[in-house]
């Protein structure tokens, strides 16, 4: 976990017995997940089911909770109860793929990510958190990051375009990851957020490069809000 802990995500990923599986029944299986949640934990009451996890949030840090079943094929599958449907993934596979890239980096690729997650939290999450670390990585490779203000200018620019077309899972076994973008208005909205975060960030390098540091930070600050630190 990483400070601020009110806004870290911890993850839980756990592997059921083939006998809870049931077809179609993704919500029914997070239902399931937040009841045994709520009776382990009597006195947290946030304890909601989302799309692909259960959440708990406690006084100073939230938990997701993944159920996942053993795919025949490799993998697991996970429930997207927004989508209805089972969602193959492996996050041991995911792990390698970006210690692999951020090692190409120069071990920067990984900050730089943070820094795009924590703009999404503070901007209400139009992202879901693996959509927005892949489109990270397909816009950063082959690209040398020679300065974080700089790539974090170019992701949201190559992000506005590219958000518009599937991206696919690296691990090759979740398809389309931006498929919940279903949508013309939800695409629309995520556009809008990515515009907005590219003129701000260009206004801050433009500040930057004419010595209008308090400026440049005002920008950066409204991209990342408290992430960010305030000037002086």
């Amino acid at each position: 976990m990483i400070a601020p802990l009110s806004r870290a995500d911890v993850d839980i990923f756990f592997v059921l017995d083939s006998s809870y599986f049931q077809d179609g029944g993704q919500a029914s299986l997070l239902d399931k997940v937040r009841r045994i949640l709520k009776r382990m934990y009597p006195d947290t009451s946030e304890i909601s089911r989302n799309g692909q996890a259960v959440t708990v949030q406690f006084a100073d840090f939230k938990v997701d909770v993944v159920p996942s079943f053993n795919r025949s094929s490799g993998g697991y599958l996970i429930p997207d109860s927004t989508l209805g449907q089972w969602i193959a993934t492996d996050p041991k596979k995911h792990v390698q793929i970006w210690q692999v890239a951020n090692q190409g980096h120069n071990s920067n690729l990984n900050p730089l990510s943070k820094m795009i997650k924590g703009w999404n939290r503070m901007h209400s999450r139009p992202f879901r958190t693996f959509h927005l670390e892949t489109l990270v990585l397909q816009i950063m490779n082959g690209v040398v990051i020679s300065s974080f203000p700089l790539a974090v200018g170019y992701i949201f620019d190559q992000a506005r375009d590219l958000v518009k077309y599937p991206v696919m899972d690296p691990a090759g076994y979740g398809g389309n990851v931006g498929a919940y973008l279903n949508t013309q208005a939800k695409l629309d909205a995520v556009i809008s957020r990515l515009d907005s975060a590219h003129r701000r960030a260009v206004e801050a390098i433009q500040y930057e490069e004419e010595g209008k540091v308090a400026d440049a930070y005002e920008k950066w600050r409204m991209i990342f809000c408290d992430y960010f630190p305030s000037y002086g």
